[in-house]
């Protein structure tokens, strides 16, 4: 397994990049990093870190040197992930934006990568009550967010995206969508058509 130091947010605090491990690329998501290449560009030699975004089918090489400047990061821990499902639970934030700039600085927090940023969009966009509806815009922001928050709540907990996204609206209390063709009819019913 090969390991490479980079810079992470701050000049003083270094961090080790294992080949294997999970990490998360901002405009992306959660990514495996599958190795540590050196490409000669030029009369340079870089070294490159390749990640495979699985559900994406894509491969990204990131210079070791921007992976700062790029956003690059390890999982969160499970602490941090814990915090931001709780500002997920919080009360919805103020809405007097137009929809526009909201939806805008929603991107922009789903873009980030950091797990409370995405914990606020959730927030301000999860239905309430099974009769709450959502522009289809709003329920597209609402949902890129949450599968973000997904992905690392499954590499942390061990489970599927599917389990994970169902597992959060669960911890959030978000009702479930009403399967109109599922329901039963009522016996007392039948008898009075006939």
């Amino acid at each position: 397994m090969a390991t490479v130091k980079g810079y992470l947010n701050m000049p003083s605090k270094k961090i080790d990049f294992k080949t294997g491990q999970y990490v998360v690329y901002p405009t992306q998501g959660v990514g495996k990093l599958l190795r540590i290449e050196e490409q000669t560009i030029g009369d340079q030699k870089i070294k490159m870190l390749v990640i495979d975004f699985e559900r994406n089918h894509m491969t990204l090489r990131v210079p070791l040197e921007r992976a700062e400047i790029s956003g690059l990061r390890p999982l969160t821990s499970a602490k941090k992930m814990d915090e931001a499902i709780s500002v997920a639970k919080g009360k919805a934030g103020a809405k007097r934006m137009i929809w526009a700039r909201r939806a805008a600085q929603y991107e922009e927090n789903i873009n980030s990568g950091d797990p409370m940023k995405l914990a606020e969009v959730v927030r301000d966009l999860q239905r309430r009550s099974a009769a709450d509806t959502m522009t289809f815009s709003a329920r597209q922001l609402y949902v890129r967010a949450l599968e973000r928050m997904a992905q690392e709540f499954a590499v942390l907990h061990k489970i599927d995206l599917d389990a994970a996204s169902e597992k959060i609206e669960d911890i959030l209390g978000v009702p479930k969508e009403i399967d109109l063709n599922a329901v039963e009819i009522d016996d007392d019913e039948i008898d009075d058509e006939e």
